[in-house]
């Protein structure tokens, strides 16, 4: 990759300060540039993150960044999953399927393609969109303090001046020190008490078509878990080394029995360990581009928000990476987030619909923190809940359903709002850009006309049944009805409107 050093000027004031310029702080500037908010990224290191860490991107991820303007750009840096081959010996022992099978439909069109896309080129994408409309990052700017009081918050940095925000996002990591700064504990347990490696690494010796497991001997055959490669997961001995799309990388990931063990990162560290663990020779690394090494670990921040600061990404959650949850739960806290900021800075929603915010996403991260394990564990196989299209808010304050003797499976206020296609309209093209939508679907309702919010009229559609559907920027379902006036003046769709922010 190529290192990325534009530092834009430092303004003493903005409207939102990020702190981390990774995937969740990236895509938080992004979002809040498209609803016209100020916002700056401080990023403590000089250039982007290198690695390839989070290299997943799943359906409901794509739909955010096809909304972002950047999927098409993701798809052409990126690529399907290749299949699992497991080896023993040196001998090709048979496929294994990383993913149930799922298919995509209309009204989840991407569904069952998970897309894998190198982190660094991720960030790199979301980068170059964040400069086009008019954003960037302060790199070298480590922050070293972050006083709030009523009206803002002031942040003070290793070098150069103060910044003063009217809020501050936490998107610095699982190490934040925003969170710790905060006082804000962690509650959590250890996935495996063994460390893991990741590293990218140029190989010879190894096809670009299969992803390669070498599981321990006697884990052979019984690779039809959901492990980061088969049952074993990134535990006892497993080791992985897969191909990253438009690269000539590959992606090594190994595990280690021994909780004392410290894994080596050095170019020789490696060698040794990719020709211990496969039928490779040491000479066939022939680099080491970047390495890390943790121990697998699932916890959640106990809340995340402290006044005007906010936690999201890992500073808010830890997953394992078994199963690509981590920067998929992430960018979603961030398209969350977005919009509730710009609707209580521009003073058209108070501020307790920043309360939202945790009570919408803590329980979404608890349930991907859970599935994160189960799959590292080989409890869980990949399936449609790695996907996170069925994902929703209907015990949210914000989930206002006004029909009654709804049929089970019904489209309710919470859901993600479904794609789908008819007499010219595509639903998600009405919704790109982050405007609300009042969409009318199979009904002769005249939609009111409510300033700022975009009217849509749809034929009957199996996705949504028929009524009066307010979408909210973030693409879920705000406010559902079989009319505008449904449930009476209190619950009304004007009303509800005004209150989120919508008007």
């Amino acid at each position: 990759m190529d290192a990325v050093v534009d530092t834009p000027a430092v303004p003493a004031e903005t409207d939102v300060l990020i702190v981390g310029a990774g995937p969740t702080g990236l895509a938080l500037a992004l979002d809040l540039a498209r609803h016209g908010v100020r916002a700056l990224v401080v990023e403590r290191s000089a250039t982007l993150f290198p690695g390839s860490r989070g290299k997943g991107i799943q359906p409901r991820t794509q739909e955010v960044f096809d909304d972002f303007g950047v999927l098409d750009a993701l798809r052409a840096g990126g690529g399907t999953y290749p299949v699992g081959m497991v080896w023993k010996d040196g001998q090709r022992q048979g496929e294994h399927r990383m993913f149930d099978e799922v298919e995509a439909t209309e009204a989840e069109p991407y569904a069952g393609f998970a897309l894998m896309v190198t982190q660094w080129r991720t960030q790199e994408i979301l980068h170059a969109r964040l400069a086009e409309l008019g954003g960037g990052v302060a790199f070298g700017r480590e922050l070293v303090g972050l006083v709030q009081d009523a009206d803002g918050v002031t942040a003070s940095f290793a070098s150069g001046a103060p910044v003063r925000a009217r809020y501050a996002v936490a998107a610095d990591g699982g190490r934040s020190a925003v969170r710790r700064a905060l006082g804000i504990g962690m509650t959590g347990e250890p996935v495996d008490p063994a460390p893991a490696l990741v590293a990218d690494i140029r190989v010879t010796g190894l096809d670009r078509d299969n992803w390669h497991f070498f599981p321990p001997t006697d884990a052979v055959g019984a690779s039809e878990g959901g492990g980061q490669g088969g049952g074993q997961g990134l535990r006892g001995g497993f080791l992985g080394i897969c191909p990253l799309p438009h690269t000539e990388d590959f992606q090594l990931t190994a595990g280690f029995a021994d909780p004392s063990a410290e894994p080596d990162l050095s170019l020789d560290g490696i060698r040794k360990l990719v020709a211990t663990r496969t039928h490779l020779s040491a000479d066939d690394v022939t680099e080491v581009r970047w390495a890390s090494e943790f121990r697998p670990r699932a916890a959640m921040a106990d809340r995340f928000r402290d006044g005007r600061i906010f936690l999201a990404g890992d500073a808010a959650h830890v997953h394992s990476p078994a199963g690509g949850q981590g920067l998929n739960t992430s960018v979603q806290d961030a398209y969350n987030l977005a919009w509730k900021l710009a609707a209580v800075l521009r003073g058209s929603a108070p501020a307790a619909l920043l309360d939202s915010y945790g009570e919408e996403r803590m329980p979404i991260a608890a349930q991907m923190l859970g599935l994160s394990t189960g799959i590292h564990r080989g409890e869980v196989r990949r399936g449609a809940a790695t996907q996170q299209l069925g994902l929703g808010y209907r015990g949210s304050a914000l989930a206002v359903e006004t029909r009654t003797d709804l049929p089970e499976g019904a489209l309710r206020a919470g859901d993600r709002a479904p794609d789908g296609s008819r007499a010219g309209i595509r639903l998600f093209d009405a919704f790109r850009g982050p405007h609300w939508t009042l969409l009318t679907v199979g009904t002769d309702t005249e939609a009111p006309d409510l300033p700022g919010i975009r009217t849509v009229r749809f034929p009957a559609y199996e996705a949504y049944g028929t009524g009066v559907f307010l979408v909210r920027p973030d693409g879920y379902v705000g406010w559902a009805g079989e009319s505008s006036e449904s449930g009476g003046s209190a619950r009304g769709l004007a009303e509800y409107a005004a209150r989120v922010g919508a008007l």
